[in-house]
This record gives C-alpha cells, structure tokens and sequence, in this order.
C-alpha cells in the first residue's frame, strides 16, 4: 500500500504516460488492490482494477453459494451494493476527460451472469472501472490518492464487509425459486409460466421498471392455473402455465397483448425482487422473431417458407445483403432452429404479413405454383411435430390461426381469460375455405459450417472487436447491427458477443469444419468450465462482460455481412 503511496507522488504532474508505473498488486489492510490496466490518455476508456477481498472475513459462507444460480445472484446483491455506495460519492469533476470516474459495471432490473463481482471459495473479486486524474494530461496524484486510498476502502467497506445475512438471505431463496420454477417448466415440457399477482407493463417505454401507478395485477384464467411447489415457502405459487404447443394471443389494440408477449420474452432471464417479473419465468430456449428488412443473409436454407424464387434462383442456400421482411424472418426462423430453439415468441404486428397468412381469397387470385411464400400458419404445427418448437403468436387480425392452435388467451384491459373453446367453435362455424400450402413435412434444416475468412477483426494495423452501446458491433471494418435482437438485454451482453467473436477468431475456431451449432456449444462450454471472463485477452480483469444467451450469440453472427458458410 505505501509503496503505492509512494509511486504516486513520485509521478505528480508528470505527463499521463506515467501513471504505467503503478501497474501491479498492493496489499492493502482489508484488500488486495490490483491495477491491472491503466489508460494511456485522460480521455480513453477508463482504467481496469481489480479489488480482492477474502470470503473468509464476509457473511458469505459456502452456503450461499452452493449451486450456481445461487452464486450468481450472490455476486448480482455485491455489484448492486457496490454501485450503491460508489453513488453517494459526491459527483465532482477530478480534472480532464474521465478523470476521477469510479464505476462498476451495474446491473439492472434482471439478474445476469457478470464480471464485475467473481466468487470463489477463498475471494471475492470487485472490478471496477477508474479514471485516473489528470489536469490535460498532466497528472493529479493528490486526487488519485483519494481515490485509492479513500473513496475505494470506504466503498469496498460498506458494500461488502458490511454485508448482512438478512440481505443475503431473501435474494439467495428468490434465485431458488425461480430455478424450481425453471426445473418446473423443463420436465413438464411448458413454454412459461405467469404468476398471479404479476405487474408486467413497464413504466415507459425507456425505463424496464415496474410501472407503479395504475398496473392491473395478472391473474390467470382458471382453466389455465397451475400450482407449482417452490422452497422457502408453505404454499406452492399459483398462475398461468402455457403449455407445448401452438399458443394465441388475442384482443383489442391496447389491452395488452404485446405487454404479455415482452414479458414472456424477457422471462428468460431472472428479475429482481420488486420487479413484478419476479415470477414471469419462459423456457430458455424462447425465441422472438420478427421481420428485419435489409439485414443479410448467409447460405441459409429457407425453402420450408421460400421456394423457388422468380428466375430461377434457388432458396435452399439463400444468400443476400438486403432481406425484404419475409425473407428476413424466415432465415431468422431457420437460424435459430440451427441453435437449438425450443419456441417461438411473434407478433403479428413486427412479422411479415405474406409470411404468416395467406388467405383463400389471395389463394384463388394467386395459384401456388405463381406464388413461392408457405405462409407460417400451415408451417407452425409441422414445426411443432417435425422438431418439437412451439409458437405463442400474438395476433389481432389473423383468426385463420385459431383452426391451428392449442390454447387461445383472450386479453381485455389486461385482464386475460382462455377463449379457446369459443375460438374453435367460430372456426367451425366460419370456415376460413383456405387450402393448407407446403407439403406434410416442415422440411429439412441444414446446418451450416461458418467458414474462417468471416471473422476479420483487422482495421488497419490494429484488431478492433468493440460494442458501441447495445446494438451495435464494430467488428474490423464491418457494422453489426443487433437492433431486432428485442432479448439483447444489456450492453455488457453486446460487449461479450464481441469478445467472443475475438476469442473464436484469434484461438482459429473457425477452421471450416465446426457447424454454427458445435461453435456456439464450444463457447458455451468454455463459459461453463472456465468462467465468462475467461474470453477475455485482457491482463487481470475480465472487462465489463454479461453472459448472452446463445440465441443473442448466434443472431449476431448471423448479422455479420463478412459471414461464409457452407
């Protein structure tokens, strides 16, 4: 710590370039401090330390986190506390550029796998962001001083040697909750689960906060209630089980489709106590899908959907850089069966209409043999029998889909009630005289081995491979736009993808004998076995990383133009 002391007033006012110097571990009373990069210039991304505390002087016993959904959210309740007490630092500016930012990669209103707080059995590791002060770029070791020597222990002193049991506790029990309810949904084979009393609008269309004011607490419908036994509690949680299947939507505009609809696609993820998503918990294999006019495509076969194109070009290895909506949607269907997908989430009002309906109408204007499209509506049951993904699909005009569903749920301001019965018998009753398109079969998946030239993260001299805000990925001289990914949830799950499109280009991952399915496998194997961080070329600190799904992963690929495959 004093040799730290010392290097620092050794440096005072020197040009910024100095600051190399203290690079390295110091023990501290309470901590181990590790700068293990810093800066070259006031103004660049702030420097990387990383705090080392020893469990064995904290509340955290091995108790907590026995399992690992319980050690992720153990090391979710420190990040949140961290942030916290780095907040009640007064605000004031410590010289140029970023100087005197101190920040810790925060998370927000759902609980993901991160960097920034590491958990083993003997430490606890704090990383955290630091702009070293500087007046220009002349050096100001005074106000770093505080900062390591002040504002740090103090932070680290409260967030995490003041941690209590009781703040341990409830969060530690509501993460095995939500597991039970996961494991729950997973033997049974559901899609989701809603429970009574959830809040599911947000409070705008900015903010992922509960909306406080005016939110009408879901309750199922009876006929679609389960009870599912959770621990730490005398009575199982009631709500609404939505089964394997083929699933509706239904109702007026603004009674609340669509909120349900991003709710399930955000039940993917854990959510904090308070949230009112506690208990909104989708099979992880959920997928939204939606029309991406001008994306590209690469060598995907979507001749289940498209058949032969005018001209003759061919659909089974379909390639462009400019999708119009349906042959966007459609490669987007394809490619997430590719990566595993167990459902489909859709709106009909973000879908491509040729794709999802083509009535009898159109069918007797139009003969098939003029018209490549197989609309959606006679692909969704193939799909479900042929590979086992079900669709909840929110529709408002399109009731030829109620021939083909399993469970239609009614909402009418907010309030959900099961009309499926009533759908059947209007679909009796008012036969839609449509003829089913596109053989008995969904038809064949390909599955394609991304060849090496496709990642290229060379701009000039230097690799560049950086998230610029949640969607977008500079990636070499390439733009990955990720604006359509509705479960890209955080910046730092973009930040990962990149380090991740790094890690797989520069260890040759791409040798052109992997299928996309065996390298998203690999990489989430190496999450698993090594750690998130573990993607990482950095020296010490892991970088402000979340853990994406491999759906996120997989559709960023996907939406790289310099992507090859056979």
């Amino acid at each position: 710590m004093e040799a730290l002391r010392q290097r620092l007033r050794a440096i005072d006012q020197k040009g910024y370039k100095a600051y190399k110097t203290i690079e390295g571990e110091y023990s501290f009373p309470a901590f181990t401090l590790a700068i293990d990069h810093v800066q070259g210039d006031p103004f660049a991304e702030p420097s990387k330390i990383r705090v080392i505390v020893p469990r064995v002087k904290t509340v955290l016993t091995s108790e907590w986190t026995n399992t690992k959904p319980r050690r992720v959210r153990c090391e979710d309740v420190l990040a949140r506390r961290v942030h916290h007490e780095l907040r009640q630092w007064p605000a004031r500016a410590r010289g140029s550029g970023k100087s005197g930012l101190v920040s810790i990669d925060a998370p927000g209103q759902k609980v993901l796998e991160r960097t920034a707080v590491h958990i083993t059995d003997e430490t606890i590791a704090i990383c955290l962001s630091v702009g070293l002060p500087a007046n220009g770029r002349r050096i100001l070791a005074k106000e770093a001083e505080s900062i390591f020597f002040e504002q740090i222990p103090a932070v680290i002193k409260r967030a995490v040697y003041g941690l209590r049991e009781e703040e341990i506790r409830p969060a530690v029990e509501l993460a095995d909750q939500q597991h039970a309810i996961r494991r729950y949904l997973h033997e049974r084979g559901w899609v989701a689960f809603v429970a009574n009393g959830a809040i599911l609008p947000r409070e705008s269309g900015v903010s992922d906060k509960p909306l406080r004011k005016g939110a009408v607490p879901f309750q199922s419908p009876p006929e679609l209630e389960v009870a599912i036994p959770v621990p730490h509690r005398a009575e199982p949680i009631k709500g609404m089980g939505i089964r394997k299947g083929i699933t509706l939507i239904v109702g007026g505009g603004y009674h609340g489709k669509s909120t349900l609809l991003q709710a399930l696609e955000h039940g993917v993820y854990d959510h904090i106590a308070g949230d009112g998503r506690e208990f909104v918990i989708t099979d992880s294999g959920a997928v939204k899908i939606r029309a991406e006019d001008g994306r590209s495509v690469a060598n995907v076969d979507i001749s289940p959907f498209i058949g032969t194109l005018p001209y003759g070009k061919e659909t089974t290895r379909f390639s462009t850089e400019n999708a119009s909506g349906s042959t966007s949607q459609a490669a987007s269907m394809i490619e997430m069966i590719e990566a595993g997908a167990s459902a489909f989430l859709i709106d009909e009002d973000t879908s491509a209409t040729n794709l999802f309906m083509r009535d009898a109408r159109m069918q007797a204007l139009i003969a098939k043999e003029a018209e490549p499209i197989t609309p959606y509506i006679d692909k969704a049951r193939q799909l479900f029998h042929d590979y086992g993904i079900s669709t909840v699909l929110v529709v408002g005009g399109l009731g030829d889909y109620f021939e083909i569903a399993d469970c239609v749920i009614k909402l009418e301001q907010y309030v959900p009630s099961d009309v499926t019965s009533e759908a059947k018998q209007i679909a009796a009753k008012m036969p839609s005289g449509r003829k089913a398109e596109g053989g008995a079969s969904f038809g064949r998946i390909r599955e394609r081995i991304p060849l090496p030239e496709s990642l290229n993260s060379q701009k000039g001299k230097k690799a560049k491979a950086a998230a610029r805000g949640r969607h977008v990925i500079q990636y070499g001289l390439t733009d990955v736009l990720l604006y359509a990914l509705e479960q890209l949830v955080d910046d730092s799950q973009t930040r990962a993808i990149a380090a991740s499109f790094l890690y797989m280009e520069r260890k040759g991952w791409l040798d052109g004998t992997k299928t996309v399915r065996q390298l998203l496998d690999a990489i989430e194997e190496r999450w698993d076995r090594h750690g998130l961080g573990s993607i990482s070329f950095r020296n010490g600190h892991p970088g402000e990383f979340a853990r994406p799904r491999r759906f996120e992963l997989a559709a960023a690929l996907n939406r790289l133009r310099t992507l090859r495959c056979r």
